[in-house]
């Protein structure tokens, strides 16, 4: 710490008067300067998902938790979807005022990595850090929770559900509501789920599964609330871990998600660091944050995804869930094919 030690005036001297005035004019200006410092915090500005900042989604908590452990601040900026968040992103190029982004899913890393606006992580080993059902490769993003795809039933009113994505197309009597896979991670999810199994094929599949499709919503919150749980609908694509958020908050069991014998798609959510960031260092810290218990014990009854990190109380919800074996697409063919992928799903009616 530098310390102002200042000469005594001579209060005698004609000019002493002078000089004390000068005296406290400066010792003011230090004081107030060093009072701007201590206030002057960085903020990192975070893109994330709607329902991440929600009120019951983790944003609130993770962001009390950083700013209390960092002394720094965090404002984060709502985009209605992960698609469109990307979207963002890329149209905004290195004018975004964004430092990171928190919320792409792996069916969008091709994309992100072909968009050369983030920068690499910098962590080491950290496979060996995290627990993931398959390896994670990126050296530029770090994930931070995973779930699988699912169609989600109400068990007290729909029976007899199908055990595989064969029987749900083929043979099963539903009414079904999924998301647009333009706009919607779980959306895109299905299309790369259907493309994985069937192929070639995933066309003539699309076109037995479109005719029990009664809507498609532009995301996952009006899909599931406000059209499965109104009743309008006996099958919404969603996550196998929705059901935990039933028996947690409103002690419900009515409610399973299907593993299918086929497996379900993997969806692995991560975050970045954009190169044009200003708050690098401290974009590098949150990215450390996240690997830590203060954050990973927030997602499971939140966020309602499995952890990256082995957490010590994983809520007991999650022990009355199935974890199917996952499916995945390698992402540089996704990014390849997405476009064709989608023009043959809207074809295919």
């Amino acid at each position: 710490m530098l310390r102002f030690i200042p000469c005594e005036p001579d209060l005698d001297n004609a000019s002493g008067g002078k000089m004390r005035f000068l005296y406290l004019i400066l010792v003011i200006l230090l004081l107030k300067s060093f009072h701007v410092n201590a206030n002057n915090k960085n903020t990192l500005i975070i893109y994330t998902y709607d329902s991440f900042v929600s009120d019951w989604g983790p944003g609130p908590i993770i962001k009390k938790k950083f700013e209390e452990k960092f002394d720094q601040n965090i404002e984060f900026i709502a985009i209605d979807s992960a698609a469109t968040l990307l979207t963002k992103i890329i149209l905004e190029g290195s004018s975004t005022k964004a430092d990171l982004v928190l919320g792409l899913d792996m069916n969008l890393i091709d994309q992100a990595n072909k968009s050369n606006l983030f920068i690499e992580h910098s962590i080491e080993d950290l496979n060996q850090k995290i627990s993931l059902p398959i390896k994670w490769d990126s050296k530029n993003f770090l994930p931070y929770n995973y779930g699988y795809f699912a169609f989600v039933y109400n068990n007290k009113k729909f029976f007899n559900p199908p055990k595989s994505m064969e029987e749900l197309i083929n043979t099963t009597d539903a009414r079904i509501v999924i998301q647009d896979p333009r706009t919607s991670t779980p959306g895109l999810g299905l299309l790369t789920w259907i493309k994985v199994i069937y192929g070639d094929k995933a066309k003539e599949n699309w076109k037995k599964l479109n005719k029990k499709i009664i809507t498609v919503t532009k995301g996952w919150t009006d899909s599931y609330y406000n059209i499965f749980m109104a009743g309008e609908a006996d099958l919404v694509l969603s996550y196998t871990t929705s059901p935990a958020a039933h028996i947690m908050f409103e002690d419900n069991y009515d409610y399973t998600a299907l593993s299918f014998e086929e497996g379900n798609y993997i969806s692995i959510e991560f975050a970045g660091i954009l190169k044009s960031s200003k708050n690098k260092l401290l974009a590098k810290e949150f990215l450390q944050f996240i690997l830590t218990e203060d954050f990973q014990s927030v997602i499971p009854s939140t966020n309602i995804m499995y952890p990256v990190l082995k957490i010590k109380n994983l809520p007991k919800a999650y022990e009355f869930l199935n974890i199917p074996k996952a499916l995945q697409i390698d992402p540089k063919k996704i990014g390849n094919n997405k476009n064709q992928w989608i023009e043959e799903w809207l074809n295919a009616s």
